[in-house]
C-alpha cells in the first residue's frame, strides 16, 4: 500500500490556479455569448419589423436568427455548467487546503445527527464540530455520510479493514477520481439519498398488467373516437359517453395512482444527481478487491444509470402535464394514470438494485472521504492489524484532530509483553485526557479503514470503551458519578463480546472520597484486566497508582507533568515512567486570581 512520495498542498494550491485560469475563461465566455445573444436578438427584432410593418422581407427570415439565437441558449448553458462545475470544484480544494492549514473547523457537515445513542462518540468527539467526522467528510450524498457515520461508530472485522485499507490506498492515489466524484455530486443543492431510499424500501402498489392493459385500452379508444368525431364520421354522443366511461376508469383508480406519483416525487429531486454519479462510476476500473466488488455492483443487462435514465424520462412524461397546452391531451391518453403503472412496474422490477446501488455509491464516498485523509497525511501508514490475544502497540502517537505540525506525540504499548493497563497520574492541563482520545480515536481510525496519526502502530481487533463526558443530568436523576457508573457498567458488559475491549477511564470514579474511589477503581480495573481488556487509567488521586501494585491487574505508572517558568505553569505534554511527584492544583487557583 505504498505510493508515490507526494504533496498535497501543492496539487491542491495547483489545481486552484488552473481552475482560476478556467473560471476566468468561462467568465469571458459568459461575457461573449450573452453579448451575441443580445446582438442576435437585436437582429431578430429589426428583421420582424422589416417583415410586418413594411413588408419587405420574407417571414422565413425570421429562421435565421431564431435559430441563431436557440444554438446560443444551448452554447449558453453548457458554458454556465462549466463555470458552476469551475467554481465547485475550486471549493472542494479551497476546503482540501483549510484542512491542511487546520482551519477547517465549523465548516461542512458535523455530523452531529449521529451522536445519538453512542456510547463513546462524544467522548472521542466523532461528531459535531471540530470533530472527526466534519475532518474526514467529503461525502456530498446522505448515503456516503450515513456510510462512514457507520464506519466510525463500530469497528469492522479485520479482513473488511484490510479490504478497506487497500481500497483507500488505490483512492489516495487517485486524486482525479475523488476530484470528479465530489464536484459531480456537489451539483445539486439537494445532494440527498435518504428520499430514494426511502422510495426503494417502500412496497410497489401493485399497479399490474390488468391494469396498463385496460388504462392503455382506454387510451387508445379515446384517441381513435376523437379523431373520428373530428373527422366528422360519427356523432358526439358514443364519444362522450365513452369518454365518460374513460374518465370513470380513471378516477376509480385515482387513489392509487396519486400515491405512486406522489412517492417517487419525493425521491425525483436525486435522480439526476444520482444517476451522474452512477454513470462516472461505470467508466472507472479497480484493483482494489473491494472496489472491484463495488463495481460490479454496477454491471448488468443495462448499466444502472440508463435504468435510472429510464425512471426520469418517465417522470418527465408525467410532468408534461403540467403544461397548460398539453394538459387535454394528457387526459385524453391519460398519462397519469399509464405513467404511474409504468413507474410502479420499474420500482418493482428494480427497487432491490437500486438499493444496493445506492450503498454502493455511499461506500465509494466513504472510501473516498478516508482516501483524501490519506492523501492529506502521507506521513500517516496503515495500522498493522494483528490476530490473538489484545494488542495496541503505538510509536509516536498523536490526535488527528490537533494540527499535524505542533502536536506532540507518545508512544503507548498495552497487552502483549507490555503491561495490560497504564495508571496516568499527572496535573490539571497536563495531557492525559488528550492521550486517551488519542489512543481512542486512532483506534476508531485504525479499524474504520483509515491511516493512523502515529509512526507506526499495531493493534488487534478491539472494542472501545469510555467514561471522559458526563455530568449531572436534572432530566434523569442522574448525578455525576451515578452517570459514571452507568458507563463503567456498560463497559463491564462489553467483555462479554466477540472482540477483547480497549477501555478509556478519565479520572475514575472522580465522583467519590478517595476510599471508596481506591477500592472502586482496583475492582473495575482488576475486573476488566480478568475478562481479557486492557486499557488506560487517567487520575489526580495518587493513591491509585497503587494498583500497579496489584499482579492480577499488570499495570504500570506513567505520568505527566509540569514545571512554573517565569511565573507562569508550563506543560511539555509528554509522557513519563513513573508515579508524578506534585499537583498544579494550587498554581492554577492562584492564577486565576483566587487566594489559597
Amino acid at each position: 500500500m505504498s505510493s508515490t512520495p507526494h504533496d498535497p498542498r501543492s496539487l491542491y494550491a495547483s489545481r486552484l490556479e488552473q481552475l482560476a485560469v478556467a473560471r476566468g475563461l468561462g467568465e469571458r465566455r459568459h461575457g461573449l455569448v450573452s453579448n451575441l445573444r443580445l446582438l442576435v436578438f437585436a437582429i431578430a427584432a429589426v428583421t420582424a419589423w422589416l417583415t410586418f410593418v413594411p413588408n419587405e422581407i420574407s417571414p422565413a427570415w425570421l429562421a435565421l436568427p431564431a435559430a441563431a439565437f436557440a444554438m446560443l441558449m444551448v452554447a449558453h448553458a453548457k458554458i454556465l455548467n462549466a463555470n458552476d462545475r469551475t467554481l465547485r470544484a475550486q471549493r472542494y480544494f479551497e476546503r482540501g487546503l483549510s484542512r491542511l492549514d487546520g482551519t477547517w473547523q465549523g465548516a461542512g457537515p458535523d455530523g452531529a445527527r449521529f451522536l445519538e445513542g453512542h456510547a463513546y462518540a462524544s467522548d472521542l468527539d466523532l461528531f459535531g464540530s471540530g470533530s472527526l467526522f466534519q475532518l474526514l467528510d467529503t461525502a456530498k450524498t446522505e448515503a456516503g455520510e450515513d456510510t462512514l457515520a457507520d464506519w466510525l461508530r463500530a469497528p469492522a472485522d479485520l479482513d473488511t479493514v484490510r479490504e478497506r485499507q487497500q481500497a483507500v490506498a488505490e483512492l489516495r492515489d487517485r486524486p482525479d477520481v475523488r476530484e470528479r466524484l465530489a464536484v459531480l455530486a456537489a451539483e445539486a443543492h439537494v445532494s440527498r439519498t435518504g428520499a430514494l431510499v426511502r422510495w426503494a424500501s417502500s412496497a410497489p402498489s401493485e399497479l399490474g398488467t390488468s391494469r396498463a392493459a385496460l388504462f392503455a385500452l382506454c387510451a387508445a379508444v379515446n384517441a381513435v373516437l376523437v379523431g373520428v368525431w373530428l373527422a366528422g364520421a360519427m356523432s358526439g354522443l358514443p364519444v362522450v359517453a365513452w369518454l365518460a366511461f374513460s374518465g370513470g376508469v380513471a378516477l376509480g383508480h385515482r387513489r392509487r395512482v396519486w400515491q405512486v406519483l406522489r412517492r417517487v416525487d419525493a425521491a425525483a429531486d436525486d435522480l439526476s444527481l444520482f444517476e451522474a454519479l452512477l454513470r462516472e462510476l461505470e467508466r472507472e476500473q479497480f484493483s482494489a478487491s473491494r472496489l472491484s466488488a463495488l463495481r460490479v455492483a454496477f454491471d448488468g443487462q443495462a448499466p444502472p444509470s440508463v435504468i435510472i435514465a429510464r425512471l426520469r424520462r418517465l417522470i418527465a412524461v408525467r410532468d408534461l402535464l403540467r403544461n397548460e397546452l398539453a394538459r387535454p391531451f394528457g387526459l385524453l391518453l391519460l398519462v397519469r394514470s399509464q405513467t404511474a403503472v409504468a413507474i410502479d412496474r420499474w420500482h418493482r422490477e428494480h427497487q432491490t438494485s437500486l438499493r444496493a446501488w445506492i450503498a454502493a455509491v455511499g461506500e465509494f464516498e466513504a472510501l473516498a472521504s478516508l482516501a483524501t485523509y490519506a492523501h492529506e497525511h502521507p506521513a500517516d501508514p496503515f495500522p498493522t492489524l494483528v490476530s490473538g490475544d489484545p494488542r495496541f502497540d503505538a510509536q509516536d502517537l498523536g490526535h488527528p484532530l490537533l494540527q499535524e505540525s505542533t502536536a506532540i506525540r507518545n508512544s503507548v504499548s498495552l497487552g502483549g509483553a507490555s503491561p495490560r493497563v497504564l495508571i496516568v497520574s499527572g496535573s490539571n492541563m497536563s495531557g492525559k485526557s488528550t492521550l486517551l482520545r488519542a489512543v481512542g480515536t486512532n483506534v476508531v481510525l485504525a479499524l474504520a479503514g483509515a491511516p493512523v496519526r502515529a509512526s507506526r502502530l499495531e493493534l488487534s481487533a478491539l472494542t472501545l470503551g469510555a467514561t471522559m463526558t458526563f455530568g449531572d443530568s436534572l432530566q434523569q436523576g442522574h448525578s455525576r458519578f451515578y452517570s459514571e457508573i452507568l458507563k463503567i457498567r456498560d463497559i463491564v458488559l462489553l467483555t462479554g463480546g466477540a472482540a477483547p475491549v480497549l477501555f478509556l477511564l478519565d479520572e475514575i470514579l472522580g465522583g467519590t472520597n478517595s476510599h471508596d474511589r481506591r477500592i472502586g477503581a482496583q475492582a473495575i480495573v482488576r475486573s476488566l484486566v480478568t475478562s481479557g481488556a486492557i486499557g488506560l487509567v487517567t487520575t489526580h488521586d495518587l493513591a491509585l497508582t497503587e494498583l500497579a501494585a496489584d499482579p492480577d491487574v499488570h499495570a504500570k505508572n506513567v505520568h505527566f507533568e509540569d514545571h512554573i517558568e517565569n511565573g507562569r505553569m508550563r506543560f511539555d505534554y509528554r509522557m513519563r515512567d513513573g508515579i508524578v511527584e506534585r499537583s498544579n492544583a494550587l498554581e492554577l487557583m492562584r492564577a486565576v486570581g483566587l487566594s489559597v
